[in-house]
């Protein structure tokens, strides 16, 4: 089976964020960054299906970005990827249709049996590419998967929706985004990362497509006001209720 994962650097969210000069973007002095969590979460499916297969066939772990990007792509071969492609851009855009028309001229002549994407990307939160890619290739989709098999030509995926669940079933090739509940990324081994060194990594321009969405303009969220303690008493139970009237006359 051959497996490709698609996978997205974004800045590591624990990070303390401010807006460039231009407005536009995030300022990236000092940032960190890593593979996005849901598109650990598809590498590590794509490992699985190839261990359930007895380790047979290839999964290739395909990035659109800048060069640093391919530290991110080592990382997915450090978990046990076989190879990676980084597709070179000096920015990922904001719009979401040029990347995919990107991936997809990658993934048209690659003779992948799966393509697999994160349910969502935690920076630009929109969780539209994987569809899109989908839809360029004509493959069959299945979103938000949180338990998958694959059985010779066919797979049965489970989607979670709100108070119940779905069962799809799909002929292969497909394309799948995974979500938080089919499993945890692997850490690493020592050994993994010293035989990532030696693995092939492809580095092509990038074929995005026109680019017709871009930001505009970009503002952090404003500032918190800071808490008050009323007391521990009965003393303050006036203010209290003072305070949650006023809140529900907001509402």
């Amino acid at each position: 089976m051959k497996i490709a994962v698609c996978i997205k650097r974004v800045p590591v969210m624990e990070t303390k964020f401010a807006i460039a000069a231009d407005g536009t973007r995030v300022d990236e002095a000092g940032l960190k960054y890593d593979v996005n969590d849901f598109d650990l979460w598809a590498i590590e499916a794509g490992l699985q299906l190839k261990e359930k297969n007895n380790n047979t066939g290839e999964v290739v772990a395909i990035c659109l970005g800048p060069d640093a990007a391919q530290e991110q792509i080592r990382k997915a071969l450090a978990m046990g990827a076989d190879r990676g492609v980084l597709l070179q851009a000096a920015a990922v855009p904001a719009d979401g249709l040029a990347v995919a028309h990107a991936l997809a001229a990658e993934l048209k002549e690659g003779g992948y049996d799966l393509v697999l994407f994160g349910r969502i990307a935690i920076d630009s939160m929109n969780q539209m590419t994987g569809p899109m890619v989908a839809e360029l290739l004509d493959l069959p989709c299945v979103t938000n998967v949180c338990k998958l098999e694959i059985s010779g030509g066919t797979g049965r995926a489970e989607r979670q929706l709100e108070g119940a669940s779905e069962v799809v079933e799909f002929p292969l090739p497909a394309l799948l985004t995974i979500d938080d509940g089919l499993n945890k990324e692997r850490l690493p081994s020592l050994k993994g990362i010293m035989a990532a060194k030696k693995k092939p990594l492809d580095v092509k321009p990038a074929q995005l497509g026109d680019i017709k969405v871009s930001v505009t303009k970009m503002v952090l969220p404003p500032e918190r006001a800071a808490g008050r303690i009323l007391g521990d008493s009965a003393a303050a139970v006036p203010e209290l209720v003072r305070l949650l009237q006023t809140e529900a006359k907001v509402l």
